[in-house]
């Protein structure tokens, strides 16, 4: 599997820019996201998916200060360098609290005092070759928190009926009425919430087994079937509308309350669970169309309108280990 350091996302240049002197890592990057500015360490960053850091940083990211060309333009080696980032920073805001709470139930939070689960579940780190591997302690599962990450990228596009006069001009530019239409096309889409709905209206229409199988094994592993999904919003100035869910991979580690009990390990569901350490720094991508006739409610005055709407969704599914 591949390993975030080689991750040519995150890597961290090797090349030095003075044969005596390596360049400096930076602990923490200042990022701004659509003007919103966040102050995020290292670690933290590379511990996020590598899907969410393909969309953070496409052109990718260098985790190293070049000092030899600040020191040659006469920059201060103090300043901050600032990131500009086109994302939606309430959507990274929700995945790094996610993570932290995640991590901070996992290893304990050294604030409050608290122990995590990880130091319950030593006896089974330090246990002899078993079957979960040739030593506990090889099981990234029993060492780690495994959080399963699902992206949703949704293209829209809005076709009217003919009477209504929504027309673009020769230049492609939409007219009042047919940017009327996608507005209120986008207003219907956002709450449509449920996770699995469109997913499983296209397993029902081709029969797909592999997808069904899909759907099985995210609602045994941490989903519900009817789970919603963490954020969704729309992206500014564009008919796409961006959503990601995030849930604890069940590994079928049983914690008892106040540890009135030894900690238990499900088997079956350990196995299920590894399964899922194929998405690893892997994230797997499907994508589907999915055309339906829609009844977009009147609002401000405006007569309500049916619509067929087409949607072209692509899922990203990866598993992270923080």
């Amino acid at each position: 599997m591949s390993n975030l350091a080689n991750s040519p996302i995150t890597q961290v240049s090797q090349t030095p820019t003075h044969t005596n002197l390596q360049p400096q890592l930076l602990t923490r990057l200042f990022l701004d996201l659509r003007g919103r500015r966040f102050e995020v360490d290292r670690e933290t960053i590379m511990n996020l998916p590598e899907s969410v850091l393909l969309c953070l940083f496409p052109n990718g990211l260098v985790l190293s200060r070049q000092s030899m060309a600040l020191a040659e333009s006469g920059g201060d080696e103090d300043e901050e360098e600032v990131y500009g980032v086109d994302f939606d920073p309430d959507c990274f805001q929700f995945v790094l609290s996610f993570y932290k709470n995640a991590s901070d139930n996992f290893y304990g939070s050294t604030s409050a005092g608290t122990p995590g689960l990880l130091a319950a579940q030593q006896q089974f780190i330090d246990a002899s070759p078993s079957e979960f591997g040739p030593t506990g302690s090889q099981n990234p599962l029993l060492l780690k928190q495994a959080i399963i990450v699902l992206r949703e990228e949704l293209e829209y596009f809005s076709i009217p009926p003919k009477e209504v006069k929504a027309a673009t001009d020769q230049n492609g530019i939409a007219n009042d009425i047919m940017l009327d239409i996608k507005r209120r096309s986008g207003d219907y889409l956002i709450q449509k919430r449920s996770i699995f709905t469109a997913l499983q209206r296209n397993v029902n229409k081709e029969n797909n087994v592999a997808e069904q199988h899909l759907i099985d094994m995210l609602c045994m592993s941490g989903f519900d079937r009817d789970d919603e999904w963490g954020y969704r919003a729309l992206e500014p100035s564009r008919c796409c509308i961006s959503s990601i869910a995030l849930v604890l991979l069940k590994t079928g580690i049983t914690h008892h309350p106040n540890a009135e009990r030894p900690v238990e390990i499900d088997t079956m569901q350990m196995s299920t669970a590894q399964k899922l350490l194929l998405f690893w720094r892997k994230p797997a991508r499907k994508c589907w169309w999915d055309g339906l006739d829609v009844d977009l409610p009147g609002v401000d005055g405006k007569e309500p309108l049916t619509v067929k709407l087409w949607a072209r969704r692509v899922w990203t599914l990866e598993l992270s280990l923080v």
